[in-house]
């Protein structure tokens, strides 16, 4: 597997580009986040989507109720259970998004040159010269000359189904507006946001609430991924949200009181930064936030067009360093309507690989797509081929360099296990854990080759009944770039003897040699806690 990576600076033969790639076990190490929804909610379809390479399922709350949402996370546990593929659930909260209201649900239409008023009074009906928004302080938040676009899935683009309008007047709670394009918007719902403007709504809202602590607490959800993240504040409120039919008064007791209802306490945050004043916080954010999304179409708006890819490489490198997930949104959405993407798109999710992205987030292409699965079939691929020419080397040096010295004694193993494997050619490495931190440190230096991370159940009572841990642990690697999770029988313990760790790691390779991921004369490097010594170790396989 190692011999087929490239590098970039290295010249590459015109011939092999038309030579067909081989299959591999894993479609690629980063991983593919599908957002669940109309046309990608059935069981076979979840299942299509599942072989195809999506490792995180996405509900998102800014449109659809809980029952709907229900209804679709059941047919995907069941998907789950037929493909024998795991997949973590991430619940996306809808924020302060402020939106235009069309009851009639007829399509309007929207001329160039001529005005439009945006009003607070949802009573009235929308038409080409009236719109009525979800948000009575527009008025007090912009002035002449700002900008604002509406669109149905904000902005694609394709300048036919959103619109540019320019602020002209303030008349009382009306705002008056010059139309920049002309547009068609059709559907009920149109997403409104306003450029480099602070609208001054809680990030988390009410409806954000109840859905965390209802249907996210009832499931366990393994990621919450926290929209219009402006401060490291807006991620420490989360953590302190009361679970269902919670009366705690004071904050500090909702994390403990959650965790007697279910495992939501464990669930990692991941803050979307959409706008200017997320960039501006985004340090700060990154240290309180267990992975970042880098949502580039509300983003996009806010910076210069030219300004995106220069935050979205920095943004990336930060979440590298420190060794947290960063997804990246908003890279094929012709694909929405289209069997193949843009051969700009196709480079964009290249450039994202290169950059370090852990994962691509799909939104409307397999929410409302017409080609869910083969959209994640394509970008998978193309993910695949830009990871065999990363410059692994010179990204390695680059974090150890960061890091410094002295390292931590984590820290320091998970690099030498990655150094070892690159020097002997491994074909892949394995990691005992029971919390996932070793497993996700080894990945965090990018090796070339899949870490399969054995996570080792842990048994734990609440003094009511016992349970096991790992099953978290496990899912919330499927969104780290190159971490493949299996769970180990639960009746090893996690401090585990030589002898115990000898069964796991047959047991492992056993199934590595059966998914083909593993062959007879291969390489192995084994990463495990004997004891209280942490040992890296390399295996060469027989036949």
């Amino acid at each position: 597997m190692n011999s087929n990576h490239l590098l970039l600076e290295e010249p590459i033969r015109m011939a092999s580009i038309l030579e067909p790639s081989k299959p591999t076990f894993f479609p690629a190490m980063t991983k593919i986040v599908g957002t669940l929804g109309p046309k990608s909610r059935s069981v076979e379809i979840i299942s299509d989507c599942l072989n195809a390479g999506m490792s995180v399922a996405r509900f998102d709350f800014s449109w659809g109720d809980t029952e709907y949402h229900q209804e679709t996370l059941e047919n995907m546990k069941a998907a789950v259970k037929s493909t024998k593929k795991l997949c973590s659930v991430m619940l996306d909260t809808l924020g302060p998004e402020l939106h235009v209201v069309n009851k009639a649900e007829h399509p309007i239409s929207l001329q160039a040159d001529t005005s439009v008023v945006l009003t607070p009074d949802q009573e009235k009906e929308a038409t080409s010269n009236l719109l009525p928004i979800s948000f009575s302080g527009l008025s007090k938040a912009v002035k002449n000359g700002d900008t604002i676009f509406i669109g149905q899935y904000l902005f694609t683009g394709s300048e036919t189904t959103s619109v540019l309008l320019e602020v002209t007047e303030v008349n009382g709670d009306d705002v008056v507006c010059l139309i920049k394009n002309s547009a068609t918007l059709s559907g009920s719902l149109y997403t409104l946001h306003v450029s480099q403007i602070r609208i001054d709504l809680p990030t988390l809202t009410d409806k954000d609430k109840e859905v965390i602590s209802t249907w996210g607490a009832r499931n366990n959800i393994d990621f919450l991924s926290l929209s219009w993240t402006r401060h490291a504040e807006d991620v420490r409120h989360v953590r302190t949200i009361p679970a269902e039919n919670s009366c705690l008064v004071h904050s500090s007791y909702a994390r403990e009181f959650i965790s007697k209802l279910g495992d939501l306490h464990q669930t990692q945050i991941f803050a979307k930064i959409e706008n200017i004043e997320g960039l501006i916080h985004f340090d700060e954010i990154l240290r309180e936030a267990d992975g970042i999304i880098i949502s580039r179409g509300n983003l996009g708006i806010d910076l210069p067009p030219e300004k995106v890819f220069l935050f979205q490489k920095a943004a990336v490198y930060k979440c590298n360093m420190a060794g947290k997930p960063a997804v990246v949104t908003r890279v094929v959405d012709s694909m929405t309507d289209n069997l193949r993407p843009t051969r700009a798109e196709a480079t964009d999710v290249a450039n994202a690989v290169l950059d370090g992205s852990d994962a691509i987030l799909l939104g409307a292409e397999t929410l409302r797509g017409l080609y869910p699965v083969e959209t994640i079939s394509i970008v998978g691929k193309i993910c695949a081929e830009a990871e065999k020419v990363f410059n692994q080397d010179m990204y390695f040096k680059k974090t150890v360099k960061y890091v410094g010295e002295p390292m931590t004694h984590l820290e320091s193993i998970a690099s030498s296990a990655v150094r070892a494997a690159i020097k002997v050619k491994a074909s892949v490495i394995i990691c005992f854990t029971s919390s996932g931190r070793a497993a996700r440190l080894i990945a965090k230096y990018r090796p070339t080759m899949p870490v399969l991370s054995v996570v080792i159940p842990r048994l734990k009572t609440n003094q009511l009944r016992w349970t096991f841990t790992g099953a978290f642990e496990a899912r919330q690697s499927l969104i780290v770039r190159g971490l493949f999770p299996t769970l180990a029988d639960p009746r090893h313990p996690a401090e585990s003897t030589n002898a115990t760790n000898e069964s796991i790691l047959k047991v492992t390779l056993d199934h590595g040699k059966a998914t083909g991921v593993i062959k007879s004369h291969d390489r192995v490097v084994v990463c495990q806690k004997v004891g209280d010594a942490s040992v890296v170790k390399i295996i060469e396989l027989e036949d």
